[in-house]
C-alpha cells in the first residue's frame, strides 16, 4: 500500500508554513477560512499539473496572486515536498515554483528522491528534472525508457481529489456522457453513467455491492438501466427505475442528495484495483441524510483500508463517526493556517460522556468560530 506519508509546503494560499503528518485516515476539521479548503486544493493543482495543466489551473484560481501567501511580494515562490512510504522504498518529490511574468509561476526546482529500504540511513539517491519549465517534466520523462519517471508518475497520479458539489441542472454528472470514458471516476463524476455500465458489464459483484448499498439511502430505488442510447452508440446517460414501477427515470429526476450519495458510493465501492491510492474527499456530507452519513462514513473506514484517505468536513454529525486520533484541526492563525492532529489522551474523560462532534461544536477540540 503506497501511503503519502509527509506534506511539507510554504507559500500557497494561507499555508505560509504547514508540515503534515498523515496517516491512513484523516479528517479534517475547522471554521470557515481556516485553510481546509486550501488543503485540499493543494491536490487539485497537484492533479491538473499532471495532466499537463498547470499554467491552466493558476490561470483559473487568479493567477499568482491568489496563489501564493500574500501575494507575490510578500511570497515569491511555493514549495512542496511530498513524501510517499512504499513497500520497498520512500519517494519523495519536491517542487519549487517561482513568480514569473505575466503573473503566474515557473519550475525553478523540480526533484525526485528517493530511498530503498536496505539502504543504509542518510543515503539517498535525488535526481533534478531542471528548472524553468512551465509544466512538470515528469510527464514527458515517463513516457520514455525511465523507469524511475514512471514510479512517480504513478505514485503521483494515485493522489486523486474528488468533489461532487456542483449537482445543478447544467452540472456533467447530469448530462450525456462519452460511453468509452471508463477508465476511472472523474473528479466531479461527470462520467457516473459510463463506470456504471462498466462495473455492470466487468465486475459485476461490485456493481451489485453499489446498488445495494444506494437502496439503503434510497428505499424508491431498484436499479440503474444503463447502455449505449440506440440513436448514438456513443452517448450513455444515468437511467434509473423505481420499486415496483416499469417507468423510466433520468439523472434529472434525482434530488441533488440522492446524486451525491449515488456517486460518493461508487466511488467508495469500485473495484479495489479502480481506487486512487491516495483519496481526497472535500466535505462529502453536503445534501445527505444523517443515514446516509453513516454509510458513506463506514465505507470511508472500509475504502482506509486499501486506499489512504484524506477528508475535510464541516459536519458534526458526520465527525461522530471519527475517533479523536483520526481527526486534525485547522485553525487560522497570524501567520497562516495551523493544522493540528488530535491527542486522544486529554480527552479521555470527555469522550466517556460526548461525541467528537459534539466536543466539536463545544469548542473543547478547537477549530471552531470561536478562539
Amino acid at each position: 500500500m503506497t501511503l503519502l506519508r509527509n506534506v511539507l509546503v510554504r507559500g500557497y494560499r494561507s499555508l505560509r508554513s504547514v508540515d503534515l503528518r498523515l496517516d491512513r485516515l484523516n479528517v479534517l476539521i475547522g471554521a470557515n477560512g481556516a485553510g481546509k479548503s486550501n488543503f485540499i486544493s493543494l491536490f487539485k493543482m497537484l492533479n491538473e499539473m499532471m495532466a499537463g495543466r498547470l499554467q491552466q489551473y493558476i490561470g483559473s484560481a487568479g493567477r499568482s496572486q491568489s496563489i501564493l501567501y500574500l501575494g507575490p511580494k510578500v511570497t515569491p515562490q511555493l514549495e512542496m515536498t511530498l513524501e510517499f512510504e512504499l513497500t520497498d522504498a520512500v519517494d519523495t518529490y519536491y517542487l519549487r515554483l517561482f513568480h514569473a511574468a505575466n503573473d503566474t509561476l515557473v519550475f525553478a526546482d523540480e526533484t525526485l528522491a528517493f530511498k530503498k529500504r536496505d539502504w543504509p540511513e542518510g543515503r539517498i539517491k535525488p535526481r533534478s528534472l531542471g528548472a524553468g519549465h512551465q509544466e512538470t517534466m515528469l510527464r514527458e520523462l515517463a513516457k520514455g525508457d525511465d523507469p524511475t519517471s514512471r514510479v512517480f508518475r504513478a505514485v503521483l497520479n494515485g493522489c486523486r481529489l474528488y468533489h461532487f458539489h456542483d449537482t445543478s441542472a447544467a452540472a456533467p454528472i447530469r448530462q450525456y456522457g462519452y460511453v468509452g470514458e471508463d477508465r476511472w471516476l472523474k473528479p466531479d463524476a461527470g462520467n457516473l453513467a459510463a463506470m456504471l455500465y462498466a462495473y455492470r458489464r466487468t465486475d459485476r459483484a461490485a456493481y451489485d455491492r453499489i446498488v445495494s448499498t444506494i437502496q439503503k439511502v434510497m428505499p424508491e430505488f431498484q436499479d440503474f438501466d444503463l447502455g449505449p442510447e440506440r440513436l448514438n452508440a456513443n452517448e450513455i446517460g444515468l437511467k434509473w427505475r423505481r420499486r415496483g414501477s416499469d417507468y423510466l427515470l433520468g439523472a434529472h429526476q434525482l434530488s441533488d442528495g440522492s446524486l451525491r450519495a449515488m456517486a460518493m458510493i461508487t466511488l467508495l465501492l469500485q473495484p479495489e484495483a479502480d481506487l486512487p491510492k491516495v483519496l481526497v474527499l472535500d466535505e462529502p456530507e453536503l445534501g445527505l441524510h444523517p443515514y446516509a452519513l453513516e454509510i458513506v462514513a463506514g465505507l470511508l473506514r472500509a475504502a482506509s483500508l486499501r486506499s489512504q484517505v484524506i477528508v475535510a468536513t464541516q459536519s458534526p454529525t458526520f465527525l461522530n463517526h471519527f475517533t479523536a486520533s483520526e481527526i486534525i484541526v485547522v485553525e487560522p492563525e497570524a501567520d497562516g493556517s495551523r493544522f493540528r492532529r488530535l491527542d486522544p489522551k486529554p480527552l479521555v474523560d470527555w469522550l466517556e460522556t460526548y461525541s467528537t462532534g459534539e466536543l466539536w461544536e463545544k469548542n473543547v477540540l478547537g477549530g471552531g468560530p470561536v478562539a
